[in-house]
């Protein structure tokens, strides 16, 4: 397809929430980012226009299934829990995350490993267990890539936002995303979802691969591999609604657009004019496939702005607008206090990990 049709085609199959397929260079991408992020929050990036090639995403993917199928002893070099990997840094066993607490009886049926940002010589800041060690490099490039495409995000958003060029314009989420000023709380994720046997003592109907959350940072970028759907999103009328893997199964391609979602930093720095959407991952439903699933895998890249950023209120007509719609509500989230994208994230690892 060309033209302007690629950047306006909708996602997924019948039924499924309708979320835009963008190219980020074609003229209408920051009103159609714009548009969606104002919507629910959720884009669909096409391939071509994200600066990444195939490779580097199904490099991640071997890594993560290298290291997921090591033994327990050589995953648990670098815990979560261990004091030398930092603060949301390192592996999570299976059940260690329960991101709906209160309505899971059990942890998430999944394991993760968290990358944080590395150090402006290219190094990670803590230490990488044996499977992933040798391709440090590797890692780190694919993180600055991510990072890359997240501030182009931010770019549009700003256009859409309408940010005086006098207040930052385009750059005023980027030049607060600069990985040169401070550290951040950015984390580099490879997740697996392990198929169980229908032997293995769960209840699809209350177990879950991961409970409802919101993500916490402004963006986070998703890569899936073909054919494992689970997705889901919470819809405004409270329904839960298919993200299909291939928005496009008129013209399958070889590797899923690249999902992209906006998280609560970004919904509380604009007053809630810019949406982070609930969502959850699922075992199959009944007739979907095997009852414990199959072995799913993805990589996430979440996005924040670096500790020190204030969240201060934007130079935008459209969040003053919106403000204004809020001043005898409680849903208005900038108060006289200024908080910090490091008080924020805190608030929320406080809330999830109790850390």
């Amino acid at each position: 397809m060309n033209g302007d049709s690629r950047a306006t085609q909708q996602s997924g199959t019948e039924g499924a929430v309708s979320i835009p397929i963008i190219d980020l260079n074609s003229a209408d991408a920051a009103a159609e980012v714009f548009q969606a992020a104002c919507q629910h929050g959720f884009i669909f990036v096409k391939q071509e226009s994200t600066g990444m090639s195939l490779d580097d995403a199904e490099h991640m993917f071997q890594l993560s299934k290298g290291f997921f199928s090591a033994p327990e002893q050589v995953k648990a070099e670098c815990t979560i829990n261990s004091s030398t990997s930092g603060k949301n840094h390192g592996w999570l066993s299976m059940h260690t995350e329960t991101l709906d607490p209160a309505k899971q009886k059990k942890g998430d049926y999944k394991e993760a490993f968290n990358i944080g940002e590395y150090d402006i010589e290219g190094r990670a800041q803590q230490p990488l267990p044996s499977p992933l060690k040798p391709h440090e490099g590797a890692i780190g490039d694919f993180m600055h890539k991510c990072h890359q495409l997240c501030n182009q995000i931010l770019r549009l958003i700003a256009i859409g936002l309408k940010i005086p060029d006098a207040a930052g314009g385009p750059y005023w989420f980027a030049s607060r995303h600069n990985r040169l000023s401070g550290p951040s709380g950015s984390v580099l994720r490879l997740l697996y979802y392990p198929a169980l046997a229908d032997t293995m003592p769960f209840d699809p109907s209350e177990d879950i691969r991961a409970g409802a959350h919101s993500d916490y940072g402004s963006v986070t970028l998703l890569f899936r591999l073909p054919s494992q759907p689970g997705l889901e999103i919470l819809t405004p009328s409270g329904d839960w609604d298919t993200v299909p893997v291939d928005p496009a199964p008129s013209a399958p391609s070889s590797r899923p657009p690249v999902l992209v979602n906006l998280g609560d930093l970004l919904s509380f720095w604009t007053n809630g004019l810019l949406k982070s959407t609930v969502h959850r991952v699922i075992f199959p439903k009944a007739g979907e496939g095997p009852k414990g699933g199959e072995d799913r895998y993805s990589v996430a890249y979440f996005c924040h702005p670096e500790d020190d950023a204030e969240l201060v209120e934007i130079p935008s007509p459209s969040v003053d607008e919106h403000r204004s719609n809020l001043k005898n509500s409680t849903d208005s989230s900038i108060g006289n206090k200024t908080i910090t994208a490091r008080d924020h994230l805190n608030s929320r690892l406080a809330a999830t990990y109790g850390i």
